[in-house]
C-alpha cells in the first residue's frame, strides 16, 4: 500500500507532528490530488493558537492546489466548467462537499447542506483521512466541486483561490453590480485586499479602503482602491474620519465588511447612500451583539445580507477572477514563502509573529 506524509493538529498544547500514513483505496468518484502548495489561513492559526475548536486529530489547511493523481473510475470526469480532467492536471476545489440534492444546495447554498464535509477541519479517523492542505496528498469527496485552473497561474497564487478568493467572490455576487458604483472596503486583510480588487475589476468607479492598520491601507491602493481611511484608536464614526481627511462627506453605494468590528459593522450604516447594501462577511468569531439604528434601515431602504463560505459559483468566478488579472494585481506578494510539511511549526509560528497575508508552504 502506498503511503504519504501528513502533518497532524492534535492540540495547542502540542507540536504538529509529521508522519506517514497510508492512503487508502478510492471510494465511488472520489479523486486523489498529490498537493502542491497551501497556505495558511487566519482559521487555520485560530486552530492551531486554540481561539477556535476543531475536532481533532486534524489536517489543518484548506487553501490548497494540487494535481490529479488518480480517479476512482474510469469513466470520464469533467470540471465545472466542462473540461474533461486527466492524469496530472493541476485542480482548485472547494473547501466543501455536500448533498447536492439538498434544499440547501438547490438554494444556492450547497456550504450549509447535508451531509456537509470541510476540508481542513475534519477529524482524522479509520475511515477518514487526507482531507485536509498540509498533506501530501487530499482524497476529494463525491460531491467536491473542483476546476482545472490556467497553468500559468504562479502555485502560491492559486492556492489563495479556493478559500479567500472564493469568499470575497460570494461577497461580490450577493452584494450586487457595482458597476459606477462606491464601494467601500472595511478591513484590508487578504480578503480586504482581494475585495478591492475584484471590485474594482467589476466596475466600481470609487473603492475605498478602511481599516486601523496603515501599512496594510497603503497596500490596498496596489490592489484596486482608489482612496484609503486610516480610523485612529478613539475613532470609529467612518463617515466623521472621513470629512476630517478629505473636507467632505461621500455616501456610499456598497459596503464590505471583513473586519468582523462591531464598531465599523454599527457605523457603516450612516455611510450608506439611500438604498445601498452591505455585507457582512468578517464576523465569523465570537463578539459582542451590535446596535443598529433600524429606523435609518427603513428609510434609507437599505439591504443588510450576511455571507459564510461560498458556493460552486464563486468558485468559478474566482477561478476566473485569478486567471484573467493575477498580473494585473501583484497577489503573489501576499503570500510569505519559504516553508515545507518538515517545517510547518515554524510556519504557524512566522505566520502568528509577523502577521503575514498568507503564508505558504510546499507540500511536495
Amino acid at each position: 500500500m502506498r503511503t504519504c506524509k501528513i502533518v497532524a493538529f492534535e492540540s495547542t498544547d502540542k507540536a504538529l507532528q509529521l508522519i506517514d500514513t497510508p492512503i487508502p483505496s478510492l471510494k465511488e468518484q472520489e479523486i486523489l490530488v498529490r498537493n502542491e502548495y497551501a497556505t495558511l489561513c487566519r482559521s487555520d492559526i485560530y486552530t492551531y493558537t486554540g481561539m477556535r475548536k476543531e475536532k481533532n486529530p486534524t489536517i489543518l489547511g484548506h487553501e490548497i492546489i494540487g494535481r490529479i493523481d488518480s480517479f476512482e473510475t474510469d469513466k470520464p470526469v469533467f470540471d465545472l466548467r466542462g473540461n474533461l480532467l486527466n492524469i496530472g492536471d493541476r485542480i482548485t476545489w472547494a473547501i466543501f462537499a455536500s448533498d447536492p440534492s439538498s434544499e440547501f444546495s438547490k438554494r444556492g447554498m450547497p456550504q450549509k447542506a447535508a451531509d456537509l464535509f470541510k476540508y481542513g477541519h475534519e477529524q482524522i479517523t479509520e475511515e477518514s483521512t487526507l482531507h485536509g492542505g498540509l498533506s501530501e496528498f487530499t482524497i476529494l469527496r463525491k460531491n467536491t466541486p473542483f476546476i482545472k485552473i490556467n497553468e500559468a497561474v504562479p502555485l502560491t497564487v492559486g492556492a489563495i483561490i479556493n478559500c479567500a478568493v472564493a469568499t470575497v467572490a460570494g461577497a461580490i455576487r450577493i452584494a450586487g453590480d457595482l458597476v459606477g458604483k462606491k464601494v467601500l472596503i472595511c478591513g484590508t486583510g487578504m480578503l480586504g485586499i482581494i475585495a478591492c480588487a475584484m471590485a474594482k475589476s467589476k466596475g466600481a468607479s470609487t473603492v475605498i479602503a478602511v481599516d486601523t492598520n496603515e501599512e496594510r491601507l497603503n497596500i490596498s491602493l496596489e490592489f484596486g482602491a482608489d482612496e484609503n481611511l486610516l480610523i485612529k484608536s478613539g475613532q470609529n464614526n467612518i463617515l466623521e474620519c472621513y470629512f476630517e481627511k478629505n473636507g467632505r462627506n461621500i455616501l456610499i453605494d456598497s459596503l464590505i465588511d471583513l473586519s468582523g468590528s462591531p464598531d465599523a459593522m454599527e457605523n457603516c450604516i450612516d455611510t450608506l447612500e439611500i438604498g445601498g447594501t452591505v455585507v457582512f462577511i468578517g464576523a465569523t468569531f465570537p463578539q459582542r451583539k451590535i446596535q443598529i439604528d433600524a429606523e435609518k434601515v427603513v428609510r434609507k431602504i437599505l439591504t443588510i445580507k450576511g455571507l459564510h463560505n461560498y458556493n460552486e459559483q464563486d468558485l468559478l468566478s474566482a477561478v476566473e477572477f485569478i486567471e484573467t488579472n493575477y498580473l494585473t494585481f501583484p497577489f503573489g506578494k501576499l503570500i510569505y514563502d519559504g516553508f515545507t510539511l518538515a517545517t510547518a511549526n515554524e510556519a504557524f509560528k512566522h505566520a502568528i509573529d509577523q502577521n503575514n497575508f498568507r503564508v505558504g508552504i510546499q507540500t511536495t
